[in-house]
């Protein structure tokens, strides 16, 4: 029997928002649904990323188009909405990709001593207060407003939201205190938000990306020699495995997530992808 099956299809016609869409994760994410059928909407904060982007894609051959949007901006948020309505229709699918950590709500060390108070490195007690709420909204708030922004299209014919948390909301990872507890919300609020869009028929899920390479974590993996840091070899002997994910190994899941003929009765799911580091208790 021959299979209908066909992933240029796989989303024809349904209108994909996808926030952060100028990183190395979402701008991969914005190809896949391209390639699939879908009028993907790029949100991104960075006018010019945006722009090269778009124009990338519909080299390709794409449905797309950038808007230029601040996952933080309540207003912006209404007046890229209201865009994305007029060029396109109503949103179907979104996926909040926007987010990040910062090196001031980083520490420098992985435990604290007895010589952090009067130290000439970033301890615990030196973090930025701004720094630590930029990375909590940024991840946390940038999803939550965008998705009662643009979900308000989704009521009457349902629709599905991917997040995107990561392995820091299962196991916080060492020096980054407010991208590990904001992790840990996103993954939290998609739970809550799967059983309050229940009776809609709007499905809500995440991926939990493990480690990719990627320009935001760059720097904690590889010594300016291009040598993997110490950060790195523990990342490694942690993963089954015992290698970074491509970040194409990010696709398959996200866009099963979102179909609704094939993910249909999924929803409040938090997918590791990862390598196996979530099960491997070191041992």
């Amino acid at each position: 029997m021959k299979s209908n099956f066909s992933l240029e299809t796989f989303f024809e016609n349904k209108v994909v928002a996808i926030t952060g869409g100028g990183g190395i994760i979402c701008s991969t994410l914005c190809e896949a649904y391209g390639k699939s059928g879908a009028f993907v909407c790029i949100l991104e904060r960075n006018a010019e990323r945006a722009h090269e982007l778009e124009q990338e894609l519909l080299n390709k051959g794409y449905k797309v188009k950038a808007y230029v949007c601040d996952v933080l901006d309540e207003e912006n948020i209404k007046e890229v909405h209201a865009q994305i309505n007029k060029d396109f229709g109503k949103v179907n699918i979104l996926v909040n990709g926007a987010g990040g950590n910062n090196p001031v709500a980083t520490t420098d060390k992985e435990y604290a001593s007895k010589d952090d108070l009067n130290s000439e490195y970033k301890s615990f007690f030196e973090l930025d207060r701004k720094g630590i709420e930029f990375v909590f909204n940024l991840n946390f708030l940038g999803t939550l407003l965008v998705t009662k922004e643009l979900c308000k299209d989704m009521v009457e014919n349902g629709g599905s939201v991917l997040n995107i948390s990561s392995m820091n909301a299962f196991t916080p990872l060492t020096k980054i205190p407010a991208y590990s507890a904001a992790k840990a919300s996103v993954s939290n609020f998609t739970e809550w938000l799967a059983v309050h869009f229940s009776k809609l028929n709007i499905r809500v899920n995440a991926i939990a990306p493990g480690f990719f390479v990627t320009a935001q974590n760059k720097s904690l993996l590889f010594n300016p020699d291009g040598t993997p840091s110490a950060r790195a070899k523990k990342i490694i002997n942690s993963t089954p495995m015992e290698r970074f994910g491509e970040i194409d190994e990010l696709i398959g899941a996200s866009l099963f997530l979102t179909n609704d003929k094939l993910a249909s009765f999924i929803t409040g799911v938090i997918l590791p992808i990862d390598g196996g580091f979530n099960s491997y208790s070191g041992v």
